[in-house]
Parts: C-alpha cells; structure tokens; sequence
C-alpha cells in the first residue's frame, strides 16, 4: 500500500473488529466475528459472491489475510446474507492443534579451550 494514510485508517478497521464469545453444540463451538462496515470496502472482490453480493466462503489464508486474528482450528462456514458483515465460524469441539515439531539442540555459542 502506498498511501501511509490508507494503511492506517485500515489497520484501524481492523483494531475494531469484534469477536464473539464461544458458543457449542454437541459437535462444534462457534463464534461469530463481526467486520467493521467500512472495512468491507478495502476487502478483494474476489472474495465476495458476484450473484449473493455478500462475502463467499473464505478460506483460512483469505480470512487471516483481512486481518481476522482466532486460534487454528477455526473455519468460516456460513455467511449471514443480512449481514454481509458478520462471517460464522465453527471448529471441532474436540480439536487439537496440531503438535509443534521438536526443535533439536542447538550448539551453544561457547568457547572451547
């Protein structure tokens, strides 16, 4: 982005979005996440339901990539025509992330004798 002003007034937007508490089934939890109604001008058309005029499914990197910010797990699963604002996202009740891989040792930055 060129325009420092731009970059700014974005990164405000996305200061300001709002997540919900979780909520849950027997199956998944849920929460919603609600944009901020002018950050919904600087998201890529491509991202948006040409027929619906409402955001389309976004994967994990196209929802990370606006600036939503959750723990793994989490994906956008229904979109609330209504409001084109508001994204829902589930995951498994039961979900665990991932295990790290294992870094190994690291030589220490000793001197030898």
């Amino acid at each position: 982005m060129a325009d420092p002003q731009l970059a700014n007034k974005i990164e405000e937007y996305i200061e300001k979005i709002h997540y919900s508490d979780r909520y849950s089934d027997d199956h998944y939890e849920y929460r919603h996440v609600i944009l901020p109604k002018p950050l919904l001008k600087f998201i890529p058309k491509e991202f948006f339901d040409e027929k619906e005029g409402t955001l389309r499914l976004l994967t994990e990197a196209e929802w990370r990539g606006i600036g939503i910010t959750q723990s793994l797990g989490w994906e956008h699963y229904e979109v609330h025509a209504p409001e084109p604002h508001v994204l829902l996202f589930r995951r498994s009740k039961n979900y665990v992330p991932p295990a790290q891989p294992q870094q190994a040792n690291k030589p220490s930055n000793t001197k030898r004798k």
